[in-house]
């Protein structure tokens, strides 16, 4: 070791590169020992010259006389100390890589180049990966200037061995893919496209090197804009990607079709000349390729689908001219397109239905037939229905299966009107088949079944498939065939989930179930309890139907059935306790069957908690329930239930003031939820759970607020926890401060500049991105909120606390009301704080109203909103800003 600390300029002396390959080879030592202590020194060698370190691995990585091994982990070991999946991790490895000096990052660099020429493949393919991995840090710094330059002197050169060349066409394929198409200049996108495509031309001799293009090409496209807008550019590149379409290798087939998956969502709008040959390729690939080529010759049409349905959403408000362009391809291909997909759905697998994870040429066909119908309506209907009369009785189960895949592929899309009196004439026949000889239509029998009730049995809006006259069939079939196996069942629950759901908030309607409920309930109780479905989800599923049979029952018909369901959960609860634990996959099963159960409490106490009638059963066994989630959360040493905290925040809401007996015993288990990082779904929920139990507890919180904050106040500081989980946090201070009032005084200090950093990181955010959008509005959201709870919680004694903090509030209210990315939720919560601003602050912020003409135009906004509750928070904000100004005369 202490010889790496010497050489640092000279990294090509032999006695350091034995070294480390010496190590490299230890660290895979199968004896524990030797493992070990390499390991140790491979870490020290890296925590005390990190320069040397990655210079030494990229020595070993590009040197071919070194054994694979070593090189394999050199490889690995490297990618490893440019990336990383965590955030927070892989932002400490880049800043990591910055700091490193410019001689040593060339010294790196020059080495994986030169390993694209090596003679192993592994080594090649490692260094394709590390280059761009160091490119994705580099090039957006404008520190790599000439990488793509060297890479494509390596395409251009006489004489280059295609192994070069398919190692260069990887690496610029990966660059592509980890840069943002904005990183390079015009002439460099041109250089490189000009390189992939020569690479897939068909008189390129070597597969590899057509291979390495194609799959280069795919991600190059998002690069691709100016060229794909260049009518001659444009027919080069998909002259060569429908030349690569049909070359004698699979692997080069497969990788040609997935461009064109991906050039019918970015290029959707230049299609149209194409559109008959990219109708025959796929054609041929669907009806006589390999599967796995087959597969994205039917993902091109789900992908035009997909782009058709959002052009669709587009046209129905009054887009004006920049509406986008709709060229009606899959109406256009309808009467070719739809057969094709029909003759897919024959070509099921034997085990098909028992295997969740499975994806083949029938379910691809299937999913693509549900996007058509989708796309195209009620015209799919008269070319899909022949087939599965034609089909639906023959002797042969695939063709009844196909027949049936087919009928239920197409009920979302056609109108009601068209879809009904066929659904009429088959449920009859649906019902039928559930007794079918064959698991594999009884299965997709009962998917089918489960899609007619989501989308055709809806009392609410005055149409079901499902009459008074036939419900006592359709319970029957269902609960008999719930009794069938794993994979079936598992469909009937669906099924069951969605007749359940329809009859919710549907007046006299929902009486109807009411009688069949104990047995329906029952069955699912049942179900959960199966031993032979430990491999599907079936126990989830009847829990979660169970749930949903609860949650849309009518209460005041159905009181006395759910207060006897009650008991029965908690003993099965109480028995989770008790198992036996012997393994990890013991425990894994017992927080498995804790979750589903904690999960079904949660409901029955929501449902019976929201009347006075009831309500008082729950206050009768709250004390019993709050036992079993505190031996629940004892079941897991270091970690919360997040199901069994979810099923406490609904208790404390039903307790209201009598939750504060339970949380001495309690509140260590919440300071392990907020203090949860890593599975930080749990910590959300925790923080979740605070504000149900400061909504509960008002005041009586008070003796645990110091403890909750400090972890509060950590969380948000902290760059390991998920982003997702800092908005809650933001709200939950609102939460704190509206129980506790004038106490929350000596969190302000704390707490107000954090929410100010979080509404200034809000105003640099980039919302490039949908998720990003979203975040942005959840986060200024949240941060609205905790000012409107302290506003109000301080109000009636120390409102001037806040006075200091106005106008940096004011500031960032007009900043969010002049971005048009706003969701309705940030508007409302908007103008809800500046109105409770108005109302705690009165006079005081007179001089800071006097030049808002932004509040105007926002309460302008809302006011002529269609949302009641909107125009009715902007007119009392409206009135508190008036009186700001009526008070001072």
């Amino acid at each position: 070791l202490r010889l790496y600390l010497k050489i640092v300029v000279s990294p090509y002396r032999t006695e350091m590169a034995m070294e480390i390959t010496q190590f490299l080879l230890s660290a895979q030592s199968p004896d524990a020992k030797i493992r070990t202590e390499a390991e140790g020194q491979l870490r020290q060698f890296q925590e005390q010259n990190l320069p040397s370190f990655l210079l030494s691995l990229s020595f070993e990585l590009s040197t071919d006389g070194k054994p694979t091994e070593s090189r394999r982990l050199a490889g690995i070991v490297l990618k490893n100390s440019l990336d990383a999946k965590d955030a927070t991790r892989k932002d400490h490895l880049v800043q990591q890589w910055v700091a490193i000096d410019i001689t040593f990052k060339s010294q790196i660099k020059g080495l994986l180049l030169k390993t694209l020429g090596s003679s192993v493949h592994e080594a090649r393919h490692t260094a394709a990966q590390v280059i761009a991995k160091i490119a994705s840090i580099e090039i957006p710094r404008k520190e790599w200037p000439d990488l793509i330059g060297s890479l494509l002197v390596y395409m251009t050169q006489q004489d280059r061995p295609a192994s070069l060349k398919q190692a260069t066409l990887e690496t610029l394929g990966y660059v592509c893919e980890e840069i943002s198409h904005q990183d390079l200049v015009q002439d460099e996108v041109n250089s490189v496209l000009t390189a992939v495509v020569q690479g897939m031309n068909v008189t390129e001799q070597s597969p590899e090197v057509r291979l390495a293009a194609t799959r280069a090409l795919y991600n190059a496209l998002d690069f691709a804009q100016t060229n794909f807008e260049n009518e001659m550019e444009r027919n080069y590149i998909m002259k060569m990607v429908c030349e690569t379409a049909m070359a004698k290798e699979a692997e080069i087939r497969q990788a040609s079709f997935e461009c064109l998956v991906s050039i019918a969502s970015t290029y959707y709008e230049v299609l149209e000349p194409y559109m008959q040959t990219i109708f025959e390729l796929t054609a041929n690939a669907v009806r006589g390729d390999e599967e796995g080529v087959a597969l994205q010759a039917i993902e091109v049409w789900s992908s035009i689908c997909d782009e058709e349905i959002e052009l669709q959403d587009f046209e129905e408000p009054e887009t004006g001219d920049s509406e986008p362009p709709h060229s009606h391809f899959i109406e256009k291909a309808l009467s070719s397109l739809v057969p094709m997909l029909l003759e897919t759905l024959l070509k099921q697998d034997e085990d098909q239905e028992q295997d969740d994870g499975v994806w083949n040429l029938s379910m691809a066909g299937g999913t693509c037939l549900g996007l058509v119908a989708r796309t195209v309506g009620d015209a799919i209907v008269p070319l899909v229905m022949p087939f599965v009369e034609a089909n639906i009785l023959k002797t042969d189960w695939r063709s009844r299966e196909a027949a049936t895949y087919a009928f239920g592929s197409i009920l979302e899309g056609p109108s009601i009107e068209k879809l009904s009196p066929m659904v009429h004439a088959g449920l009859d026949f649906l019902l039928k088949a559930m007794r079918d000889e064959n698991s594999h239509v009884k299965d997709t029998t009962a998917w089918t079944l489960s899609r007619i009730f989501e989308l055709l049995h809806s009392p609410s809006a005055g149409f079901s498939i499902i009459s008074p006259a036939n419900l006592e069939r359709v319970v029957g079939v269902l609960l008999e065939s719930i009794k069938d196996a794993p994979h079936v069942a598992e469909k009937v629950c669906g099924a069951i989930y969605y007749l359940a759901q329809g009859y919710e908030d549907a007046g006299t309607s929902s009486s109807l179930l009411t009688p069949f409920l104990p047995n329906i309930i029952s069955c699912l109780i049942a179900t959960a309890d199966r031993t032979d479905g430990s491999d599907s989800k079936l126990r989830s599923s009847a829990y979660e139907t169970l749930n949903e049979v609860v949650r849309c029952s009518d209460l005041a018909e159905t009181s006395q059935i759910i207060i006897q369901l009650l008991p029965v959960v908690m003993n099965k609860l109480g028995q989770t306790v008790e198992l036996q634990i012997l393994s990890s996959e013991d425990r894994e099963k017992q927080g498995d069957l804790q979750a589903s159960l904690c999960g079904v409490l949660q409901v029955i106490i929501q449902k019976l908690s929201s009347i006075d009638e009831t309500k008082s059963i729950i206050l009768r066994f709250a004390d019993q329930i709050m036992v079993l989630f505190l031996r629940v959360f004892a079941c897991r040493s270091s970690t919360v239930h997040e199901e069994a905290m979810l099923a406490i925040g609904a208790l404390a809401y039903a307790t209201g003031p009598e939750f504060a007996k339970y949380m001495p015993e309690f509140y260590k288990y919440l300071e392990m939820g907020l203090q949860n990082f890593e599975e930080y779904q749990v910590c959300a929920i925790s923080v979740g759970v605070v504000g149900d139990i400061c909504r509960a507890l008002d005041d009586q919180i008070l003796p645990y607020c110091d403890g909750i904050m400090t972890l509060l106040l950590k969380d948000l500081s902290s760059g390991e926890l998920h982003r997702s989980v800092k908005p809650p946090i933001f709200s939950c201070f609102g939460d704190i401060a509206l129980a506790i009032g004038e106490h929350f005084e000596k969190y302000v200090v704390y707490a107000v500049p954090m929410m100010q950093r979080a509404a200034e990181v809000c105003a640099q955010m980039e919302l490039s991105d949908e998720e990003m959008v979203e975040y942005g509005n959840h986060l200024r959201r949240s941060i609205f909120e905790a000012y409107s709870g302290i506003l109000q919680g301080f109000k009636s004694s120390k409102a001037e606390l806040m006075l200091p903090h106005a106008q940096h509030l004011l500031q960032f209210i007009e900043l969010v009301s002049k971005d048009k990315q706003r969701d309705e939720n940030v508007t409302k919560a908007a103008v809800a704080v500046l109105g409770d601003l108005a109302d705690a602050l009165g006079s005081n912020v007179k001089m800071l109203f006097q030049d808002r003409s932004f509040c105007t135009e926002l309460l302008g906004e809302c006011l002529q909103s269609g949302d009641e509750q909107l125009k009715e928070t902007a007119t009392w904000t409206q009135g508190m800003i008036g009186r700001v100004f009526s008070v001072c005369g």
